[in-house]
């Protein structure tokens, strides 16, 4: 049946001339989101707990962040600027789904990779080849698919001679490779990276931009926070400068990048 032929049967069917087609969704969507934490570095114990519940005894706070909202979607890079403790990582973790906000909501659409923390999602005593596998679950892999990729991944590291050998052998250059090669060949619609690139050599940093690259292309989203300007200007359109858990500023990247730079606290 011809395409004329499916419409005349189902007029129903046929495009409505001047119609509005609805946008598709953000990919993902902060809004008004804060997060708190206790200034105490130690866990209570169990007895002060249980007293504290019938003297209504409350433990100090500080809040990393404080009523934040972006959205992004499908394709769009965002960098986060501020300085140490502004709340960069709390944000991250919030849009990874690591953390939970106390109060806002955070909505992100398909399957996301996060480079969070080096040997985050690896396990130190099983091998290379093992944790690709692990982390590959971790990241929405089926066993299946992490086989089909595994030779990708292993090539992109570059680690093959000790793919086999404990985690724990490894340097912090020999774990980003790996780490890195396989967030991006889950193919994730969200990439969130914090800081991590900083690590490794100069060779697989520009090999990793081109990877970055390729993803966003293809139309994954990322999100990036680091202190290395020249990298975020590559890679991102948009920023977003955090100030004690607050935004100060958001937008075009070059804008944000230059009232940053002048204010002092790059």
């Amino acid at each position: 049946m011809t395409h004329a032929e499916s419409l005349a049967r189902d007029p129903e069917s046929a495009p409505v001339k001047g119609a509005r087609v609805a946008p598709p969704p953000a990919v993902m969507v902060l809004d008004g989101v804060s997060k708190s934490y206790l200034r105490s570095g130690k866990r209570p114990l169990l007895r002060r707990r249980i007293a504290s519940w019938f003297t209504g005894e409350r433990r100090e706070t500080f809040t990393a962040i404080r009523d934040v909202s972006f959205t992004l979607e499908r394709g769009e890079s965002l960098a986060l600027v501020g300085p140490n403790g502004a709340g960069k990582s709390t944000l991250l973790r919030l849009a990874a789904g690591i953390s939970l906000p106390d109060v806002g909501t955070v909505t992100v659409r398909g399957r996301v990779s996060a480079l969070m923390e080096l040997g985050a999602g690896f396990h130190p005593d099983l091998s290379g080849a093992e944790n690709v596998f692990l982390n590959a679950s971790l990241l929405g892999l089926s066993r299946p698919q992490a086989r089909d990729q595994f030779e990708r991944i292993v090539e992109f590291s570059g680690i093959r001679d000790f793919i086999n050998e404990p985690l724990r052998t490894y340097s912090s250059g020999m774990m980003l490779r790996l780490a890195f090669s396989v967030a991006v060949r889950v193919n994730p619609d969200v990439l969130i990276i914090d800081e991590i690139l900083a690590v490794g050599d100069q060779e697989f940093h520009r090999k990793s931009v081109d990877e970055i690259r390729r993803l966003k292309n293809s139309g994954t989203t990322l999100v990036c926070a680091s202190h290395a300007m020249d990298l975020l200007r590559e890679l991102c359109e948009e920023a977003l400068w955090l100030d004690h858990g607050q935004v100060r500023m958001y937008g075009p990247s070059e804008k944000v990048f230059t009232d940053y730079a002048a204010s002092g606290d790059a």
